[in-house]
């Protein structure tokens, strides 16, 4: 069996972000100084993490994020960092560099609702997916060939066609924890892996709805309906466990740690609410 965590991140502000216009992938407009000062206090809320991956959009916004969040970290500072387009945002087409209202307009005049409505030239939820399912089974597939170099046979997730390792773990790399603990009963695993993945807010919820409908992924209990269908934060985090049994299929066992998780922008929230 191999172990991994999983810390998925939400890039930082940018001012469209603030002023609520699309961004998608053709406006690749960087952080703004509010987000700047997010992705540094998110840094600093996971310096005591010693991630053993680095994955990020190849959006500059996602791109300067991760770049603070290694700054502050006392393992990772000269860590290589991935980029892959498979993370990028959702694209929205014509809808892009246009105010969020505009999207919902179109999408009424269309007789749909958002997030559903695909705008002209736009990614459907559908691809999206695609994108996200295709990343995940990529990560599994690199963690349990690190894991089990020895035992490289063609087994394959459920429905997927990607190759994975098999056999039992012979690496091991303690998680050290800053804030963030996994659920009672894994606290004492030793991970194989610690991935850090840096995205974006629609491709992120997208994600965490592959994992609940596709994968039977555990939640924590005190999380709400309105928790889990919204967007997350800027610099939100979400952390999630997951085993990978080394069986002829394998469906990846995940358990939710925690969902835009925003503790570190405590007083940066009071800030706003003050203003």
């Amino acid at each position: 069996m191999v172990v991994f965590g999983l810390t998925v991140i939400r890039h930082g502000e940018t001012r469209y972000n603030k002023e609520k216009i699309l961004q998608g992938q053709g406006i690749d407009e960087p952080l703004s100084e509010t987000g700047f000062r997010q992705a540094s206090a998110v840094g600093l809320y996971l310096s005591n993490v010693k991630f053993t991956h680095i994955f990020t959009s190849d959006l500059l916004r996602a791109k300067q994020t991760t770049t603070l969040i290694l700054r502050n970290n006392q393992f990772c500072k000269e860590a290589a960092v991935k980029y892959d387009a498979r993370l990028r945002e959702r694209k929205y087409g014509v809808a892009e560099g246009r105010p969020l209202s505009d999207l919902k307009a179109m999408a009424k005049a269309a007789g749909e609702q958002c997030p559903s409505f695909t705008p002209s030239g736009g990614e459907t939820l559908d691809e999206v997916k695609a994108r996200v399912k295709d990343f995940f089974e990529y990560l599994c597939c690199c963690v349990a060939q690190e894991a089990c170099p020895e035992k490289k046979v063609t087994t394959k997730t459920e429905g997927s066609g990607t190759e994975m390792a098999n056999g039992s773990s012979t690496t091991s790399l303690t998680n050290h924890h800053s804030g963030l603990e996994f659920h009672s009963d894994r606290a004492a695993e030793v991970l194989d892996a610690n991935i850090l993945v840096v995205s974006h807010g629609a491709y992120m919820r997208n994600w965490i709805g592959y994992f609940i409908s596709d994968l039977a992924c555990t939640l924590p209990a005190t999380l709400t309906k309105t928790e889990l269908s919204s967007v997350s934060p800027n610099t939100g985090i979400s952390q999630f466990s997951i085993k990978l049994e080394m069986r002829e299929k394998i469906t990846p066992e995940i358990c939710c740690v925690c969902l835009n998780r925003d503790d570190h922008l405590g007083d940066m929230i009071a800030e706003n609410m003050e203003l």
